[in-house]
């Protein structure tokens, strides 16, 4: 019998993604499959994230958790961001731990997986020519990396820590993974990154210096592939380059994550996140002249240490103007070897929380107005999920969540929907 592996993915896509390639490895070099049920695992493996302090805080308890509830002879390990920042003291901490694997080093699973008190968190280590294998959950899309670590040095963020610096992964491996997929039947891709937009700048292979643009130009090429999203870019590089060729080529979903974080100029230089209020709300409106049914979502912290009640004003201030289609909202976290970890906060937890709940409620009347706009329109929808009820799900080109009643023929199907009703966050229609 092979041996069973249960993974719980904690955080953003590429921990995801990360978490695919721990399966990929472990299963053709060391025989495991994957199971959904954590008491009949052989290894439990938690894919962390440490971009907030709270998951972090978790981690330990749910560790004695796992350890007091898992088969005796049961292996544990911890992997992600929180292995990177934390590593030996993870196992210090809980000695149940049999390794700990930091996100810049998922190719070592395979090596460490039976060593007993291994701990690997080089965040130089350089795995942007290593080629993982396939192991994604749906026939229809797939998720390929483009680069690794980050470059940016913004005060509030503990990535460059846990990822370290950034390095492309060359052109042709992400083609070559992109043409496998769709010739596998995949439709969509999603391209990850810390800062997609960024590509090109630096390869380990001395590959010449290139471009996102031009990357996605590449990966259009590609017959048979119908949609290309990516995440996240960067505000600061969205030049009038980029944005033309969001704009104008047809096989980009128009669906963009813009993550603003503060709406205040004197906050993003505390934040060094290298732009303004007024290039963001510039790169926005364009964005939008041009591609009037796209989706905006962004990233906003409230309570940053020096954002005074003006400050946050203008973070309204430019939610009322762009008007974001989703806002993933936190109350600033701080993080270990960051910046802004020495600033005296003139924000009381208390007033940070008033400012978080009137962004949400923002937000709300916005997601209702936006959404309620769909209701008559016919739009195409990538179907991938069955759903209760005779119903199944799927994507808009621009990425709002679409149900219909249908069955499993319509999988893996772009049909057009007539939109008979919107919620906040989904949509409802009829195949025409």
């Amino acid at each position: 019998m092979s041996k069973k592996l249960f993974i719980q993915t904690l955080g953003c896509q590429m921990n995801s993604l990360d978490s695919e390639h721990l399966l990929s490895e472990l299963k053709t070099h060391k025989g495991y499959t994957q199971t959904e049920d954590m008491n009949e695992a052989d290894l439990i493996i938690i894919n962390t994230c440490s971009v907030r302090e709270k998951p972090v805080q978790k981690l330990f308890s749910e560790l004695g958790s796992i350890n007091k509830s898992k088969k005796t002879s049961a292996k544990i390990g911890v992997c992600g961001c929180t292995a990177s920042h934390l590593g030996e003291e993870i196992i210090k901490k809980a000695p149940y731990v049999d390794f700990v694997l930091g996100a810049r080093n998922i190719s070592k699973i395979k090596d460490i997986v039976d060593k007993k008190g291994s701990v690997e968190v080089d965040i130089n280590y350089d795995e942007s020519n290593y080629t993982f294998g396939s192991n994604g959950h749906s026939l229809y899309k797939t998720s390929v990396n483009i680069s690794i670590g980050c470059d940016k040095e913004c005060t509030y963020c503990i990535v460059p820590f846990t990822r370290g610096d950034e390095i492309s992964i060359p052109s042709d491996m992400i083609i070559s993974q992109v043409q496998k997929a769709v010739d596998g039947g995949a439709k969509e891709v999603m391209l990850l990154g810390q800062n997609v937009n960024n590509y090109g700048k630096r390869f380990s292979d001395g590959s010449p210096k290139s471009s996102f643009t031009q990357l996605l130009k590449d990966i259009s090429h590609i017959e048979g592939l119908e949609r290309i999203r990516f995440t996240s870019p960067h505000p600061l590089h969205m030049d009038d380059e980029f944005i033309t060729e969001f704009a104008t080529n047809p096989k980009i979903s128009k669906s963009i994550h813009m993550p603003l974080q503060s709406g205040s100029t004197k906050v993003l230089k505390d934040m060094k996140r290298g732009y303004s209020k007024e290039w963001f709300l510039n790169r926005a409106t364009k964005i939008r002249e041009l591609v009037p049914e796209v989706r905006i979502s962004t990233d906003i912290i409230v309570g940053f240490p020096t954002e005074t009640h003006e400050d946050f004003l203008d973070t309204i201030d430019v939610i009322e103007k762009v008007k974001f289609d989703q806002i993933f909202n936190f109350k600033y976290s701080p993080r270990p070897n960051t910046a802004a970890l020495t600033l005296e906060s003139i924000v009381s937890d208390e007033e940070a929380s008033k400012r978080l709940e009137e962004v949400i409620e923002l937000h709300k009347i916005h997601q209702e107005e936006l959404m309620h706009k769909n209701i008559g329109k016919t739009i195409k929808v990538l179907f991938e999920e069955l759903k209760a009820g005779g119903e199944v799900s799927g994507f808009s080109d621009n990425y709002i969540q679409v149900f219909v009643k249908g069955s499993e023929e319509l999988l893996g199907q772009i049909v057009d929907v007539k939109i008979t009703s919107a919620s906040r966050t989904t949509l409802k229609g009829e195949v025409i």
